[in-house]
């Protein structure tokens, strides 16, 4: 029995189109990652597994039971972080851990809130007011809400959305956490670097559609174009680069210089000697295959809408 099972999937707004005929399936104890640009459905899409939004046609199940016919089922099955920050200002940490985990009749939890909050860095912050919160220690207290029922799906949207990169990796830590504690993970993020570290299978949405589906290592073998990055040193700074290299451009920091390239039309050396006539004195070279970022911007430029 797969965690979340999706067929047939068709969401409008109006007359916008969000969601077109989606198929996938989410199997039991995976780490399954949501990406997509803004605007792609990622957001839609959850909502509709969580019961929060419905949907025109199609069938939509979490762990066998229809998340329209069976909706308290899979909502005690589920939990979900919200992209947006949203709490109630009038209970301290420990209150809303208490409240989220009574809706789902666990009124004795004590012990497992304490250890949410101890993994999440909370236990001082427990008896603090949400109004009086940073915005990371929301985020934090949000995160914990997911499995404070101790849901075995877990879908986190935008889950580092905002936070520094320390409290993005200590977040990080507590999501393999529950990963290796037998929980199923859904994530969706904006940061690919964080997909690619963490995720198995890879979905990838774009205007409402699902033009990618397969493995983190399948996507990469796929062969679509090469990184490149070459790192330079000169006297005064480079300033605006030749026209003919711009368009290559991934990143430029300090000496630094990475650029992506087609492996079937550009030329390392014809680079390297336009960025010797333009006056760099080229001290390191390394290049790489394509990581996902490349595949999530091939696939998503190229596709028509």
């Amino acid at each position: 029995m797969s965690a979340i099972s999706i067929s047939g999937l068709n969401k409008h707004y109006a007359r916008v189109h969000a969601l077109h005929d989606i198929d996938l399936t989410v199997e039991r104890g995976e780490f399954f990652g949501l990406l997509g640009p803004n605007g792609a459905g990622k957001s839609t899409l959850i909502n509709i597994v969580a019961g929060l939004t419905r949907f025109d046609t199609g069938h939509v199940a979490v762990l066998g039971h229809d998340v329209v016919t069976a909706y308290r089922q899979t909502r005690r099955l589920i939990g979900v972080v919200p992209q947006e920050l949203a709490y109630d200002p009038f209970f301290n940490v420990r209150e809303v851990l208490r409240i989220q985990s009574g809706y789902f009749g666990l009124h004795k939890n004590d012990a497992w809130i304490d250890e949410l909050l101890a993994a999440l860095m909370l236990t001082e912050k427990a008896g603090a007011n949400m109004r009086a919160l940073s915005g990371g220690m929301k985020r934090r207290v949000m995160i914990a809400q997911a499995p404070v029922h101790r849901p075995e799906v877990v879908v986190l949207d935008e889950p580092t959305a905002g936070v520094d990169v320390e409290l993005r990796k200590s977040l990080w830590a507590f999501i393999r956490r529950l990963h290796r504690e037998g929980h199923t993970i859904v994530l969706t993020t904006h940061y690919l670097e964080e997909a690619e570290a963490l995720c198995d299978r890879i979905a990838i949405l774009n205007h409402g559609k699902l033009i990618a589906l397969d493995t983190k290592q399948a996507l990469l073998m796929r062969g679509i174009g090469h990184t490149r990055r070459v790192c330079i040193t000169t006297e005064q700074p480079l300033g605006r680069l030749p026209e003919t290299l711009e368009k290559k451009v991934r990143r430029q920091e300090g000496n630094q210089l990475e650029l992506r390239l087609d492996k079937s039309t550009d030329s390392v050396m014809a680079v390297l000697d336009a960025l010797r006539a333009h006056g760099a004195v080229i001290t390191d070279l390394n290049m790489e295959g394509a990581d996902l970022e490349d595949v999530f911007v091939e696939l998503t430029q190229t596709q028509k809408v």
